[in-house]
């Protein structure tokens, strides 16, 4: 029989592989996608022509504003998005004092807890999220750390976490670098000209300046697959 999951989608290159790669793991899913007020909300489109793409029929997209009103991000607030940053291993420059501006405050701890009370309504008992440990961009809600802390947490705190202590979480690209991640893309035949990257787009298309579009472009690089992203023109 087969198994329904919960998988957030985002509308970016790597949400999506974690989609398909759900598809590929035989599942039946329910897409999660979040309209939190973000700037580069071309991506909720790039989400539901993904969603389209793979015939998903129960997609859900959520409005919270309120991330605007808690500010604290120059995603979701009128802050200029850093450009050309110097990148050190794959990441922003990031230590405990010097997390990226584009980090939005809890953004993954309250994504999570969505799709945790979405998943128990639904009976589902696996979410997949696709949080890489290794190209980052030094955000603290997407280590392993807080991964294993989150579903210990979800399954103290949910019915049918006390009852089973059977929700899991899914995070199939981990451990892969933007590269693998691209490369894992191909090989599952995602459809990475439909998905979206980029923090600051201009008119629709990607900046190619933000750390999301280096990192993308990078991946597809080392990676040696084109790179189907149309970046605007800044010269």
């Amino acid at each position: 029989m087969t198994e329904e999951v919960l998988v957030l989608l985002s509308g970016g290159l790597d949400s999506t592989t974690c989609l398909a790669q759900a598809i590929a793991d035989g599942h039946s899913v329910t897409c999660l996608t979040v309209d939190y007020g973000q700037k580069h909300a071309v991506e909720l489109t790039a989400a539901r022509k993904i969603a389209e793409f793979y015939r998903i029929e129960k997609h859900l997209i959520v409005p919270l504003p309120f991330f605007r009103e808690i500010g604290g991000s120059s995603l979701t607030s009128n802050d200029a998005v850093p450009k050309n940053r110097v990148l050190e291993n794959n990441t922003e420059p990031s230590t405990a004092s010097e997390i990226p501006t584009t980090y939005v405050p809890a953004r993954n701890l309250i994504f999570l807890s969505i799709a945790v009370a979405l998943a128990e309504t639904r009976n589902i008992k696996k979410i997949y999220i696709g949080v890489n440990a290794l190209d980052y961009s030094g955000y603290p809600d997407c280590r392993p750390e807080f991964i294993q802390s989150f579903a210990k947490t979800a399954n103290l705190a949910t019915r049918v976490g006390v009852e089973t202590g059977k929700i899991f979480l899914e995070t199939p690209l981990l451990n892969l670098s933007k590269a693998e991640i691209a490369a894992r893309a191909h090989s599952l035949k995602a459809p990475m000209a439909l998905t979206h990257s980029c923090y600051d787009p201009i008119d629709g298309k990607a900046c190619g300046l933000c750390a999301a579009c280096v990192l993308r472009r990078k991946g597809f690089l080392e990676s040696n697959i084109p790179d189907p992203t149309i970046y605007a023109d800044r010269t």
